[in-house]
């Protein structure tokens, strides 16, 4: 049995952010801009941050959330990835920085073994509350991917991923494939597309004699 972790914006759907796109969506941006250069200079955790951000869509409805969830489209090449991955027994995880509604809904969809993700809290009116349970943050991609790799114990551990966050599941995983990279991220291999991370991994099994 193998493992592969998988971030999820950018890398197997087209959504760049969900924090960012719903603050255009809902016309929050110009403050969700405001937190987001406040977290980087250091004046708050991420667990802040988050909350910071939800409380901009109190009382918007799971409904409007969900409108944007079911628009965001996959990147070519992902299907038939999924596919090739559970014929060769990987068990496959998404980690996400992003939120755990895209992330379910994405999961769900191609079958997923394991999903990581940030929850948006609603009420009992199904109204966002500005809560947020922060199961994943700038740095703990690597610790959720470690405790996998620890419980699971696979002959191979693979992550895939594009941002700055992903570099920690980098270290944890035996081999990396960077995709369509931000700057400065840099993995073992480096993919334009889907089709060619399937290569990636299909030319690793077979130098493994796996």
């Amino acid at each position: 049995m193998y493992l592969i972790a998988f971030d999820l914006e950018g890398t197997l759907v087209k959504s760049k952010s969900s924090w960012v796109e719903l603050h255009k969506r809902f016309g929050t941006w110009d403050k969700g801009e405001e937190y987001a250069e406040r977290f980087f200079k250091g004046e708050f955790d991420y667990a802040t941050w988050a909350k910071l951000d939800a409380s901009l869509w109190r009382g918007k409805s799971r409904k409007e959330i969900m409108e944007w969830v079911e628009s965001v489209e996959y990147f070519e090449g992902v299907k038939e990835l999924f596919e090739f991955l559970k014929r060769n027994k990987f068990k496959i995880a998404i980690i996400s920085g992003g939120l755990k509604c895209l992330a379910e809904r994405i999961g769900k969809e191609l079958k997923a073994d394991f999903v990581y993700a940030n929850e948006l809290l609603f009420d009992e009116e199904e109204k966002v509350t500005g809560d947020v349970l922060s199961w994943v943050d700038f740095r703990n991609k690597g610790d959720i991917l470690l405790e996998l790799k620890e419980k699971l114990k696979p002959k191979l551990t693979v992550a895939v991923g594009d941002g700055h966050n992903d570099i920690a599941m980098f270290k944890v995983a035996d081999v990396s494939i960077a995709i369509n990279p931000h700057e400065g991220v840099e993995g073992d291999y480096l993919a334009k597309d889907l089709y060619e991370v399937k290569e990636i991994i299909e030319k690793i099994l077979k130098e493994s004699g796996q």
